[in-house]
């Protein structure tokens, strides 16, 4: 008899171990082959010799700027979204702790006093001070998996956490840039406004000279207004901008504090290191994956709801209710009860539960799949991004020295009576339009480095 029982105990262990109620997760095969494309190279696919990535450098390593640096500390105290997140790691946590407690005997006091009488008779008093038990026994895995379930979540919101941190650290430095680029164009505007005012001055001297007509004096006042309106719509600019970083800084509106420019040093040797870290250093990958898990430990929970749940209970109380005769003697009363409920008529809808837990579970991993797509999709745009940019600054810094050296001859050549004033205002414009152009591929250079950070999983302290 023994050896029978022995072997249906064996039985049930490997029938349930096939059912996979009691696996743990792990990571499934994904796609990261040829996941960033070489910005450069004719092969298309990045060849990676460095595992090192950049990535991995703290974030105060990557932004020098002291005044920078204190806005993103700012950003990280105060910051609404990080408040919150931090709240949510908080909530989770408590989650967790009630899945741990489940396996824990749950106890409830309920004392009882009675006085009673009976045809005018003596009252009598009577008390119970009982106390119950109840203990789940976790035989087939349902709360495991439970706990197992809330374990994911918590490590998927803290992720979480870390990609509203590392989201808010480069916006906060995408703006700051902005911010900058902004200042200097508008710096090169104002000398172009005073250059073009000066111009009009010109002209209108030759046109009582009797040299220039006055189109060209409405031409050059014209000129002198349109640089003006570009300096107002980039005044509006910086201020949107600026209400923009206080609402990330979690502060009201007001003037940014910051440097110029001219005088930012960011990185320029980047390491993306092999594809397979973005799975574990982009918080919005891994926090992907762990949902992905939270899945595999719902369809198992799902399974284990098709096997009986046992439940044992007991109570034990000090009361008087002894019987006839006896006057408060404070007696002991214990009982327990053992029960198992195994599911029958919801066999339909344990059906259904399997396969919706089952159908999500697919579902979490083509969420992660494209997510670890998604992030080699921005590294490769990152690096083409700085690239192209650092070659148009390049071929836009001799275009604005051959440009200065236009503007200045053709106003010798016009005082000279060699050219016209549509000459002299073309090459002023196309001087502006050649120098803001050079300062927003600077911008754009240094906004590639922000956002190549980011996609390498950058933004941790």
């Amino acid at each position: 008899m023994k050896i029978k029982s022995i072997i249906a105990f064996a039985s049930a262990g490997l029938l349930l171990g096939s059912c996979g109620i009691y696996n743990k997760y792990e990571r499934p095969d994904v796609n990261v082959k040829g996941l960033v494309r070489d910005s450069a190279s004719i092969a298309d696919t990045l060849a990676v010799s460095d595992t090192t990535s950049f990535g991995n450098l703290p974030w105060r390593s990557v932004f020098t700027d002291p005044q920078l640096q204190s806005l993103i500390e700012q950003g990280l105290t105060h910051n609404t979204n990080m408040l919150n997140a931090a709240l949510n790691v908080k909530m989770v946590e408590e989650q967790l702790m009630v899945a741990k407690l489940a396996f824990v005997p749950s106890f409830t006091f309920s004392p009882q006093g009675v006085i009673s009488s009976w045809d005018g008779n003596k009252a009598t008093k009577t008390y119970s001070l009982p106390v119950q038990a109840s203990w789940s026994i976790d035989l087939f895995g349902n709360l495991l998996n439970v706990k197992r379930s809330a374990q994911m979540s918590l490590l998927a919101t803290k992720d979480y956490q870390l990609v509203v941190q590392t989201g808010l650290i480069s916006n906060i430095a995408n703006m700051y840039y902005t911010l900058m680029m902004l200042d200097k164009q508008l710096e090169l505007v104002d000398n172009m406004t005073n250059l073009t005012k000066e111009t009009w001055e010109i002209m209108k001297l030759q046109k009582e000279l009797g040299r220039v007509k006055e189109t060209g004096v409405q031409s050059a006042e014209s000129n002198y207004y349109s640089v003006q309106a570009q300096a107002a719509d980039l005044k509006r600019q910086i201020r949107e901008v600026e209400n923009s970083l206080s609402l990330l800084l979690g502060q009201p509106a007001q003037t940014i504090s910051r440097g110029k420019l001219d005088e930012q040093s960011l990185p320029s040797e980047f390491s993306t290191g092999i594809g397979i870290q973005l799975l574990s250093n982009r918080p919005d990958v891994h926090y992907a994956e762990m949902s992905l898990a939270q899945c595999f430990y719902d369809t198992n929970q799902a399974r284990s709801r098709f096997y009986p749940s046992i439940t044992i209970s007991g109570s034990g109380a000090y009361t008087n209710s002894g019987g006839a005769g006896i006057v408060n003697p404070g007696k002991m009363l214990w009982n327990a009860i053992g029960s198992l409920v195994q599911p029958i008529f919801a066999h339909g809808q344990l059906v259904a539960g399997l396969k919706v837990a089952k159908a999500k579970q697919e579902q979490a991993y083509n969420t992660w799949q494209n997510a670890v797509l998604s992030a080699g999709s921005e590294v490769s745009n990152a690096l083409v991004l700085y690239n192209s940019s650092d070659e148009k600054s390049k071929l836009e810094q001799k275009q604005v020295e051959s440009l200065t050296k236009n503007v200045e001859y053709t106003k010798l050549l016009f005082n000279e009576g060699s050219s016209t004033y549509l000459e002299v205002i073309t090459a002023q414009q196309s001087l502006l339009n050649a120098q803001l152009s050079k300062v927003a591929d600077d911008f754009y250079k240094m906004q590639a480095v922000v956002n190549l950070y980011y996609a390498l999983g950058g933004g941790r302290n």
